[in-house]
């Protein structure tokens, strides 16, 4: 009889024991929330510097021989510049400013000798407006333009100016680390016209140029 009754109390603390030890158990369906990480977005406020590169290619016509030509070449230089982002916003608008060393040139037979139009160097300064996706922008740009057109005929002084004209164009900035952007943009710019007189073409003409650039850049932003 007294085995049978303490058989019974064992039995019982070990049923009452079960539910406390299966509470104990981890549950694989509760696991520990982590939230994730934070990460700001990119502000494209600041200036930069950097190196711009590609090639170009254009018109130019002689009026006073009724003739055109269409040069073309490559081009390198520097950039510098100054973005501004309001926080929370995705528009950055800025200023930026470039100077190039160019192969600008092409010649015609005009007559019975060639006129050539050459361009050694190309600025711009412009205003851009861009709309930020985070690391990525595309942007408007224009402003103005400025470089040397030089015409010269074979077997006469020809002519050189610097002009003064203006320039259109759009692009793509993107982060590719750190601090560091890279772009890829398309200007077109409208250098004007210089005036060769006959003395130095043998026929008095104006030669105008107009060009399309298509280049990349790499910038440091500080």
């Amino acid at each position: 009889m007294k085995r049978s009754i303490f058989a019974a109390l064992g039995l019982l603390a070990l049923a009452a024991s079960v539910p406390a030890s299966a509470a104990d158990l981890p549950r694989g369906t509760d696991m520990p929330y982590k939230s994730p990480a934070y990460v700001a977005q990119y502000n494209w406020t600041g200036f930069y510097l950097g190196i711009n590169g590609g090639g170009d290619w254009g018109d130019s016509s002689w009026n006073g021989f009724a003739v055109k030509n269409s040069p073309s070449g490559g081009m390198i230089g520097g950039t510098a510049g100054y973005n501004w982002q309001a926080p929370g916003s995705p528009w950055v608008f800025g200023l930026e400013g470039d100077i190039d060393w160019s192969s600008f040139k092409d010649s015609v037979a005009c007559g019975a000798s060639a006129c050539e139009t050459k361009n050694n160097w190309f600025g711009t300064v412009r205003g851009r407006v861009g709309f930020a996706f985070d690391r990525f922008m595309p942007y408007f740009t224009g402003g103005a333009a400025f470089g040397d057109i030089k015409a010269n005929r074979v077997g006469f002084a020809g002519a050189s100016d610097t002009n003064v004209g203006w320039t259109v164009g759009a692009g793509l900035e993107g982060v590719i680390a750190g601090n560091w952007t890279a772009k890829l943009e398309y200007l077109y710019a409208d250098l004007g016209n210089t005036t060769c007189a006959a003395v130095s073409c043998g026929v008095a003409t104006n030669v105008d140029l107009q060009v399309n650039i298509l280049r990349g850049g790499l910038n440091y932003r500080f």
